[in-house]
């Protein structure tokens, strides 16, 4: 099977069992939240723990819709056949395909209902609505810049509107642990399928 073919039909699923599992095990979102707590002296947020542990879950769902966009955005792009070889996109087709199995898993692994499924769909399409918006404006940041991403405002929000901008830097912070996590489930996805597919 040609390492394009192998890609749409095997790769959708180990990625979002990567992303999956890793936003779970590098505890991404229990980290920003606490050390923002610290940082800021915001320890009400951490209180009443039936509080903190549903501030906790709004803002992995967060992490894992940041997650999901930066890994469908990774999946247009055809792998590299050889070092010189310049970056293309893969065809629509390959793209709605790659997309589907992703999303599939995703529920299956979250263990969502139908509901959930299209909420999150839903919102995983404003992201991408969003982003398509600042697409290139999107660049590296200094430490002091907010990023101009939907996880950053709706994070912020949810984590302490009163304090708008400290919080809009700290999920800047995550958002770029979440981009690196979603790429490197992508390309040890990737490397595992083209070690699959070597002769």
């Amino acid at each position: 099977m040609a390492l394009a073919k192998k890609i749409v039909t095997d790769v959708p699923a180990g990625v979002a069992s990567r992303i999956a599992a890793a936003l779970q095990q590098e505890r991404v979102v229990p980290r920003f939240v606490d050390s923002y707590v610290v940082e800021h002296g915001r320890y009400a947020l951490q209180v009443h723990a039936a509080l903190y542990r549903d501030l906790l879950t709004l803002l992995q769902r967060e992490a894992l819709l940041a997650a999901t966009a930066r890994a469908l955005e990774l999946s247009t792009v055809a792998p590299e056949t050889s070092k010189r070889s310049k970056p293309r996109l893969i065809s629509r087709k390959d793209a709605t395909l790659f997309r589907k199995k992703y999303l599939a898993t995703l529920a299956r692994l979250q263990k969502w209902t139908a509901g959930d499924a299209l909420d999150f769909q839903n919102d995983l399409q404003m992201y991408e609505e969003l982003l398509m918006r600042v697409g290139a404006a999107r660049r590296r940041r200094k430490p002091f810049e907010a990023a101009n991403h939907p996880f950053v405002d709706r994070c912020a929000f949810l984590l302490d509107s009163s304090f708008m901008e400290k919080a809009r830097l700290a999920a800047s912070r995550a958002l770029a642990d979440v981009d690196e996590l979603a790429e490197h489930a992508f390309a040890a996805t990737l490397q595992a399928a083209k070690f699959a597919s070597a002769p």
